[in-house]
């Protein structure tokens, strides 16, 4: 088969040592260094589409969009299949981060997804709606699974109230990477968890945290209720938050929800896999109540204090707050 002229041959020993030296140095976080040998490779053997694939995810390690976008494109250019390769994933994923919903639209579609409204609404952003799924904020760092809802294949719509050391809010949308690292199971379904790229869309709705006195659930419940009426969100983290060693995380987990919503945390630490994780959120034992609870609370300053006070007002002998603090 000829390509540009020339007989396709299997890549070259130059070739195959410069892409191997260059994926340990991606491992080793030299993405510099890396790109020198992979730019190196492409320059030995521009036909193949490996080539540009690996340029293509070297700039997505490296957050440089328009690169990806280029060197994705060379790849898909050399493809010998129609759909389901992985250079188009990531080129879809280069576009949406780019905001270029034509490109976006056409390489779902390349993939073998089913695209709603392809080629009439081609300027505005996909409204996919894949229902839930759970997402890794700073899986690099401090490590924290939420659940979302997945607005097309690259973007989560964060549901719970992340912890203030994940440096994500409510409501905010994250780009994610492709490939799943880790399941949630609830019941019968099975949820894929992705890991966080980048920030894509932030929130103007800050997260506190508050000391609550709830002499029942039915009473931390209602705070919950009145907090999602309001268009806002309130979260026991005293009993939505669990700890998970990265093993642990990165597998099937369960969870005690069924519908995928906004109903728990995995944060866990960046020790060997195996490892126990920090000391932090833990959940009562079960069947035992403790009336003080951490709650995390998204909703803008004028209204916070508001809501809890309305929460209090509605049973003053089994409800109270203190030391409310603005986190993230």
């Amino acid at each position: 088969m000829r390509i540009f002229g020339r007989v396709r041959q299997r890549p070259s020993t130059d070739w195959r040592l410069a892409t191997n030296r260059a994926f340990t140095l991606i491992d080793d976080g030299r993405y510099e260094d890396a790109g020198a040998l992979l730019t190196r490779a492409a320059d030995l053997e521009p036909w193949l589409s490996e080539s540009w694939f690996n340029l293509a995810l070297l700039h997505k390690f490296r957050h440089d969009w328009e690169q990806a976008r280029s060197a994705g494109l060379r790849a898909v250019a050399l493809l010998e299949r129609d759909t389901g390769a992985p250079d188009w994933w990531n080129v879809g994923i280069a576009a949406t981060a780019l905001q270029d919903w034509p490109l976006a639209r056409r390489a779902w579609q390349a993939y073998g997804l089913t695209v709603p409204g392809a080629g009439t609404v081609a300027d505005e952003p996909l409204g996919m709606d894949l229902g839930g799924a759970a997402v890794r904020l700073s899986p690099e760092g401090e490590a924290e699974v939420v659940w979302g809802r997945r607005l097309d294949p690259a973007r989560i719509e964060i549901q719970n109230i992340p912890l203030p050391s994940s440096g994500r809010r409510w409501g905010e949308v994250v780009l994610h990477d492709g490939v799943p690292h880790g399941e949630r199971a609830t019941g019968s379904a099975v949820f894929p968890v992705f890991d966080e790229i980048e920030l894509w869309a932030p929130s103007a709705i800050p997260t506190w945290v508050v000391l609550i006195e709830a002499a029942t659930p039915r009473d931390r419940d209602a705070l919950e209720r009145l907090a999602a009426d309001a268009g806002y969100a309130a979260e026991d983290w005293s009993s939505s938050v669990r700890l998970l060693c990265r093993s642990c995380s990165e597998s099937r987990m369960p969870t005690e929800e069924g519908d995928g919503g906004a109903v728990r945390h995995d944060p866990h630490d960046h020790s060997e896999p195996g490892s126990p994780g920090p000391l932090g959120h833990v959940a009562a034992a079960d069947g035992l109540w403790t009336p003080e609870r951490e709650c995390g609370l998204a909703a803008p300053e004028p209204l916070v204090r508001g809501l809890l006070d309305g929460w209090v007002a509605d049973s003053p002998d089994t409800r109270d707050w203190r030391d409310l603090e603005e986190v993230c």
